[in-house]
């Protein structure tokens, strides 16, 4: 090869990486630093909307995000961060499970966190704007993509449009891994001005987990204000075309991002298109469980739409074993993509860390003991019998290899068959003193709500009387400072009968059921019946969906003790 030859060889790639950033300026029909409500619509964000966070991308590309809002103040937030994941009807990974969501960085008023989760799904533009052209055809096992330098105009524009997909998990690593080191470049401060920042700090570019994703797939806290979280879908089933490409509209061709419908905070194709990566490793049920490849969230253009569900979830194998060449390989799935997130370190600097540990001073004492982990780590008692019961096959293991030894550990295993027979007693005790406290918080709320009712009839009949002189308006004050005041007890004693009943579902079902045998069979009155009654219904339900739901517990009581009396 002489030099000439070698010279028009290597100007090769730069001629056509130019050419592609001739294509890539083109796509962006709108000013890329414009504010979202102002800018025109762009192959990067086809529907700009307020409250858009665009950040920038080599070769005038940008990617879009969207603020997702999460309850609670300071750093452990509080009772309303604690939510329900899954569905009873869907399949064998879906199961329902409790957990806490949180946010990555406070929110402007600092009154909530939020959640920061790309508007649209990664598409093929934004990966050779960050990789290169070369890099996409090298990657993708799509052969359309091969097509890609032939194509022109709309179909060109279009097919950058489609989400990512056809490449492995590792190409998207390697993507997220040059597009962070390109904003984070220290000659180009101003490209991270637009990233949300934790104690000053920017965040970075990653994959959401799948809380984060399920949480703000189900509508988040509007959702969950509106008691509409822990339905199927954020939309009426009927409407699912309107924001979803599956398998019934799309045949398996994906289509470019944004042409549906936004759902919940702004964000298209959640649901379809393609399946969506998160981060961490997929297991049995989100947070336990063996370990295997990657989760895959949203279903996709294969998906019949009555199969997309919010709790969808499925397991990409990282690496897959090709039965025809007899070896493994990288997987790479025609229907699978990303969509991207930006998070941020727990701990960023030790003032924030000094002010964590603060705050969990009071979380350990209040909050903990209602979050799924305080429950299951603080019951010592269901601890303790677990790991008695741990005991015995290594006792049993241990007099097979060594007969001297047999007497003595016979002797151990009785002592522990003691303990275990203590702590079954323990337990039982417990679950029915859980069951009689929170009975007793039930009889106080049900008193307070019928002296309401009460009373509320009582200052209907004042403010008659104030309309026609004004010396009944002490009587109205008095009689409106007693129902404040009952309101406040009120709320007092359904915030015990919630703490009671949420421990008490850490218990055996058998151990609930004698509880309630128990208190049934000391001759309740009629007020306590009726009590246990509703706290029966309440501990089924939340044995099912282990949920608390105050806000409907207190309608259940006042609907039942409407018009109550003890006679």
């Amino acid at each position: 090869m002489n030099a000439l030859q070698y010279s028009s060889r290597a100007r090769q790639p730069l001629q056509r990486r130019a050419a592609w950033l001739a294509v890539l300026l083109t796509l962006a029909l709108g000013a890329p630093v414009a504010a979202a409500q102002d800018a025109a619509p762009s192959a990067w964000n086809p529907k700009p909307a307020e409250g858009d966070l665009v950040l920038p991308m080599p070769d005038g590309a940008e990617m879009v995000f969207r603020r997702i809002p999460v309850p609670g103040e300071g750093f452990w937030g509080d009772r309303a961060r604690i939510i329900q994941l899954g569905d009873a009807s869907g399949g064998i990974f879906e199961g329902l499970q409790r957990t806490q969501v949180s946010g990555s960085f406070p929110a402007a008023d600092g009154k909530r966190w939020e959640i920061v989760l790309g508007k649209y799904e990664l598409t093929r533009g934004q990966f050779v704007a960050v990789m290169g052209m070369e890099a996409l055809l090298t990657a993708s096992g799509d052969p359309e993509d091969q097509k890609l330098p032939t194509l022109q105009g709309r179909a060109l524009r279009d097919a950058l449009m489609k989400p990512l997909a056809f490449v492995s998990y590792q190409d998207v690593l390697a993507f997220m891994r040059r597009y962070n080191q390109w904003l984070f470049d220290p000659a180009h401060p101003e490209r991270v001005q637009g990233l949300p920042r934790l104690e000053g700090v920017p965040g970075f570019i990653r994959l959401p987990t799948e809380e984060e994703w399920e949480y703000a797939a189900r509508g988040g806290l509007q959702a969950i204000e509106a008691g509409r979280f822990d339905d199927r879908l954020p939309m009426p089933a009927g409407e699912i075309n309107e924001y979803a490409w599956h398998l019934g509209n799309a045949r398996h061709q994906l289509r470019p991002v944004g042409l549906r419908k936004a759902g919940a905070f702004g964000l298209h194709d959640l649901f379809g298109n393609v399946q969506e990566m998160s981060a961490g490793v997929f297991r049995p049920e989100i947070w336990q469980g063996k370990p295997g490849g990657v989760a895959v969230r949203g279903g996709s253009v294969s998906t019949p739409a009555a199969e997309l569900r919010s709790a969808q979830r499925a397991e990409l194998d990282v690496y897959a074993w090709n039965a025809d060449q007899k070896k493994m390989e990288e997987r790479r799935s025609f229907n699978s993509g990303a969509r991207m997130a930006i998070g941020a370190n727990v701990v960023v600097s030790t003032a924030q860390f000094a002010q964590i540990e603060k705050e969990y001073e009071a979380y350990r004492a209040d909050l903990r003991r209602s979050t799924p982990v305080g429950r299951t780590l603080d019951n010592l008692v269901a601890q303790a019998s677990v790991q008695i019961d741990s005991v015995d096959p290594i006792l049993d293991r241990l007099m097979k290899e060594n007969a001297a030894l047999r007497e003595p550990l016979a002797a151990v295993q009785a002592t522990m068959g003691k303990a275990r027979e203590q702590l079954e007693l323990a337990q039982r005790e417990n679950a029915r003193g859980l069951a009689q406290d929170a009975a007793r918080n039930g009889v106080n709320l049900s008193v307070y709500l019928s002296r309401l009712e009460r009373l509320a009839v009582t200052l209907t009949t004042a403010k008659e009387l104030a309309a026609m002189s004004t010396r009944y308006d002490e009587q109205v004050k008095a009689v409106e400072t007693s129902m404040a005041e009952l309101e406040t007890a009120a709320r007092e004693q359904l915030d015990g009968y919630r703490d009671k009943l949420a421990k008490l579902g850490e218990y055996d079902k058998a151990h609930v059921a004698l509880a309630f045998q128990t208190l049934e069979g000391r001759e309740p009155t009629r007020r306590e019946r009726t009590v246990l009654e509703v706290l029966k219904q309440h501990a089924k339900v939340f044995e099912e969906t282990r949920r608390a739901d105050p806000e409907r517990w207190m309608e259940d009581f006042r609907a039942r003790f409407k018009g109550f009396t003890d006679s």
